[in-house]
């Protein structure tokens, strides 16, 4: 597909042919092409690869149904038009800037006609193109095997606390600052890990699948330091729609806990900073809240809703964190976090209280400055 065009303007046999790898993970490439179609690579990719599809999703379908409806051979044909064609594109839009120390990796479904048509193309360029023996397949087999084998490697700390205890942000600064390893789940996950964690402000950003959730997780674990432990937020095994893998979660459920207690009024003021669009669509919020009316009823639904219609938002906050959140966590919490080893205090969030919790947390860390 498109070769002997090629050959016309110069390129001999002598050019060289792709090659072949069925472990991508052990060198680095230029870049990494995934040349599927978008509904597939949106379901899951290798982390930081590019899409540059040769059949588009409609193509896809187009060719899969003259495949099976009409003959292979009128398949073959018409799909070998919707490549060329795609593949010159790219060229033009894509690849006209690279220079010729450019060294891709290809992938497909199964690493058959779809990359090796991409890397054929390429390869006669001049470029040194590396192709996925399996292609996605080789990958998620891949990832399974890891997601097995790796979580176990690791020693886990977790850190506990009732809603609003900002679990997220003492991570994150304990990261920042300190140079520990975190493994931050909900921003894997995309998702806060309530009924309420789900964002909306502007255009709502969805979850990843299970497959990618994986992908990201096996990408972050494999930066770590399996002689340094890895801090996690206590979660339940599922994250909005996302589940951790098992092994994952029988390792965080193992762990060693610390507990921090704030007072309730810095939960609320943290609570109504952090979830601004609480207030600003009352409407979502009050939609939201049904899924609690076969579990408290309507008078107690009521309750909120006259909270809210009213602005009086840190009782709303407040009553909701005693009535349901600050209950559920705790039996979560004694169901599946039982090695509390320590327990601390601080009077607020501030930035001081924070530095000062750290201080006992990571008694031999360096603040960096």
């Amino acid at each position: 597909m498109g070769v002997p065009q090629l050959r016309k303007i110069g390129l001999t046999a002598m050019t060289p042919s792709p090659t072949y790898t069925r472990q991508p993970w052990s060198e680095s490439y230029s870049e990494i092409i995934d040349v599927r179609s978008k509904r597939e690579f949106a379901e899951d990719h290798i982390p930081k690869a590019i899409n540059l599809p040769v059949l588009n999703d409609d193509e896809r379908a187009q060719v899969g149904t003259i495949y099976k409806q009409i003959n292979p051979f009128t398949a073959r044909k018409i799909g070998a038009a919707l490549v060329s064609k795609n593949i010159s594109q790219h060229l033009t839009e894509y690849f006209a800037t690279k220079d010729k120390n450019y060294r891709p990796l290809v992938y497909c479904w199964r690493g058959g006609q779809r990359s090796a048509s991409m890397a054929s193309v390429l390869s006669q360029i001049g470029w040194t193109v590396t192709l996925l023996e399996g292609g996605y397949k080789t990958y998620r087999a891949y990832v399974r095997q890891q997601i097995e084998d790796l979580p176990q490697k690791f020693t886990y700390q977790v850190l506990c606390g009732l809603t609003g205890s900002a679990k997220t942000h003492i991570l994150q600064q304990m990261r920042l600052t300190r140079s520990a390893q975190v493994l931050d789940l909900e921003a894997l996950a995309n998702h806060r890990g309530s009924l309420l964690g789900e964002e909306w402000q502007g255009k709502v950003s969805p979850q990843p699948s299970q497959k990618y959730f994986e992908s990201l997780l096996l990408e972050q674990l494999q930066n770590f330091n399996p002689h340094q432990p890895v801090w996690v937020e206590s979660e339940n095994q599922k994250i909005g729609n996302i589940y951790l893998p098992q092994f994952l979660w029988e390792k965080i459920k193992q762990a060693n806990c610390v507990e921090i207690q704030i007072p309730i009024a810095a939960r609320v003021k943290f609570l109504l900073e952090e979830y601004p669009h609480l207030l600003d669509r009352a409407d979502i919020l009050k939609w939201k809240l049904e899924k609690f009316k076969s579990r408290y009823g309507w008078d107690k639904l009521c309750q909120w809703h006259q909270l809210i219609d009213t602005g009086e938002w840190e009782s709303f906050v407040q009553d909701i964190l005693q009535y349901h959140y600050d209950p559920t966590y705790r039996h979560s919490i004694k169901r599946y976090f039982t090695k509390a080893d320590r327990v601390l205090s601080i009077p607020n969030l501030s930035d001081s209280s924070i530095d000062t919790l750290l201080d006992s947390l990571l008694p031999n860390s360096l603040a960096l400055t």
